[in-house]
């Protein structure tokens, strides 16, 4: 089984190539608001390094989002053309899920701009809740969760995260989507406020 998994809601850029759940190639890297510029050049470099082309691909599972209005597209659109036009199934997960993998019970955080973050709370793989909160109120928070994600908004430093490790180390909870074209990114904030990103 050959599998594609991709990942453009987030600050970062993800694609990881695995065949029967081990990982054959890996591009991710920092890429805010160049995502669409470095998407094609890397997911080439990884097709070209394992020796596949889209025809060998048997699935693909990208982010839904939260994240980038646009950032969330990206994948979500390469995703759909491909699965449409090859006939392949496509599952999807939370970027929450993305950010903390099989871990134990932590609370992720992803930047939602405007002093505030994207939270959602995982455990073991399963995303158990997700609402916006204000940096404020995740600082009193910290003091009883674990935090990863985007930790330097709270004055942390950044700790690596093996976000393609973790997409496939997901694998129980990846949602299979079955009207491909009804696909829509997931946001929590309000039409409103997209209007103004």
């Amino acid at each position: 089984m050959k599998t594609l998994c991709m990942d453009t809601a987030h600050k970062f850029l993800v694609i990881g190539l695995f065949e029967d759940e081990k990982l054959i190639a890996k591009a991710s890297e920092r890429a805010w608001k160049q995502q669409s510029e470095k998407f094609f050049p890397a997911l080439m470099a990884c097709m070209e390094q394992a020796g596949w082309c889209a025809d060998d691909l048997d699935e693909i599972v990208i982010t839904e989002g939260p994240g980038s209005y646009t950032g969330e597209r990206i994948a979500m659109t390469i995703a759909k053309v491909l699965c449409t036009t090859k006939q392949k199934p496509l599952y999807t997960i939370s970027t929450f899920q993305m950010v903390a993998g099989s871990q134990d019970r932590c609370e992720v955080i992803l930047d939602a701009r405007s002093n505030r973050a994207y939270v959602g709370i995982c455990e073991k793989g399963q995303l158990i809740s997700e609402c916006i909160k204000t940096l404020d109120e995740i600082k009193i928070d910290a003091e009883h969760e674990l935090i990863v994600g985007d930790i330097e908004l709270l004055g942390h430093e950044y700790e690596e995260i093996d976000f393609v490790k973790n997409m496939m180390d997901v694998k129980p909870y990846w949602k299979k989507i079955e009207h491909v074209h009804l696909l829509v990114p997931h946001y929590l904030k309000s039409q409103e406020e997209l209007v103004k990103q």
